[in-house]
């Protein structure tokens, strides 16, 4: 027997587990607020179900196990957001278009990378099925960034991506051998000028195109100069206008990593104090069982992260409750937003409950 857990596997001990727990309330009642209702997915399902659920994706870091009972193929799920789109498809395939919902659970990974060792993460978010216009991808960005602050979250950034932008620009005005599109994406990616220049010199202002939201959307413009980009451009414009002065903007047009299945937009969230984005979105495709495609947009927070930051915490106001008070005085204090701690003994004090106040003569008095 053992106390260790597995690599990339912890306990949430107070106060850690009660920060995550307010995190999640304040983030998804912000987005029930704006329609976003919850569901709650199966913690595993068939592989074959979750890796063909969004166009595009995989299910490479997903956790498989042959179920016992079926002798098929399980998946633990790695992301919830295919299983919302599932669920979208199936279940709520009658439900009128557009379907709202919001979703908080754990998600595992099959491996983990050394800057983020966690395989174990609690993750968050919301989707909404059966549009990808600028007006539902406005209203997703605004959703994140409000549920965020709703939780404590400040000086929030988001950087902006064009998932489909070296796709869009080989199938027209700047054509190049689809066998080298992968291979450019990731140079570009990388920002490798001396590798984007080996198969394409055309493409070479995007490496410089990244960087303040303004500016890099300008210099985006002037490279479009046939017009191939402009419904995106434009519609990122109209999306960051609704934010300006409110968050920080940026924009990485080639940015390709973790934006695997999305289309046309993508978003990375950060926040000051925080290693790493606390959180993505952007626009996807959901394929239904008849091979039907939908539009959809979304947006998932990882909480560990937040939280591990000192961020989105509530004081943790604790009020000592001495032996034999009336329990209507305690009652009373809970009901004005106290949290009580009551002795159980004569020899129990404030400072071995933590508590930061006293309970005398019907007021909580600092300690």
């Amino acid at each position: 027997m053992t106390s260790l857990l597995p690599q990339g596997f912890r306990d949430r001990l107070p106060p850690v587990a009660d920060a995550t727990a307010r995190l999640e309330q304040a983030v998804l009642g912000a987005a029930f607020q704006h329609g976003y209702e919850r569901a709650d997915p199966a913690l595993a399902e068939f592989e074959q179900g979750l890796a063909g659920r969004l166009k595009s994706a995989t299910a490479q870091d997903a956790v498989r196990f042959v179920d016992p009972v079926s002798q098929r193929t399980l998946a633990i799920r790695p992301d919830i957001t295919a299983q919302i789109g599932r669920i979208a498809a199936t279940r709520m395939g009658h439900h009128p278009r557009p379907v709202r919902l919001s979703y908080a659970g754990p998600v595992l990974r099959l491996r983990a990378s050394q800057l983020s060792p966690e395989r174990e993460l609690l993750q968050m978010g919301c989707e909404l099925i059966g549009l990808d216009t600028v007006a539902a991808a406005a209203e997703i960005v605004g959703v994140a960034v409000e549920a965020l602050e709703a939780a404590g979250v400040r000086d929030i950034s988001i950087d902006f991506t064009l998932p489909d932008l070296v796709g869009i620009l080989a199938n027209g005005p700047l054509p190049i051998d689809p066998a080298q599109i992968a291979a450019l994406s990731e140079r570009l990616d990388a920002k490798d000028a001396g590798g984007v220049a080996e198969i394409a010199r055309a493409y070479l202002p995007l490496v410089e195109a990244a960087g303040p939201f303004e500016a890099a959307h300008h210099r985006l413009c002037a490279f479009d100069a046939g017009g191939a980009l402009t419904s995106r451009l434009d519609g990122l414009w109209a999306i960051a206008e609704g934010l300006k002065g409110r968050v920080g903007l940026t924009l990485d047009p080639t940015e390709r990593h973790g934006f695997e299945y999305q289309s046309w937009l993508g978003f990375s969230i950060f926040a000051s104090g925080v290693r790493g984005e606390i959180g993505r979105g952007g626009t996807y495709t959901i394929v239904h069982e008849d091979g039907a495609e939908e539009a959809a947009v979304g947006f998932s927070l990882y909480a560990d992260a937040i939280v591990a930051a000192g961020l989105g915490e509530i004081d943790r106001r604790r009020l000592f409750v001495p032996l034999g008070t009336d329990p209507a005085v305690a009652a009373a204090m809970r009901e004005a937003g106290w949290v009580t701690v009551a002795a159980l003994e004569a020899g129990d004090t404030p400072e071995a409950q933590l508590c930061t106040h006293l309970l005398a003569e019907g007021d909580a008095r600092a300690l």
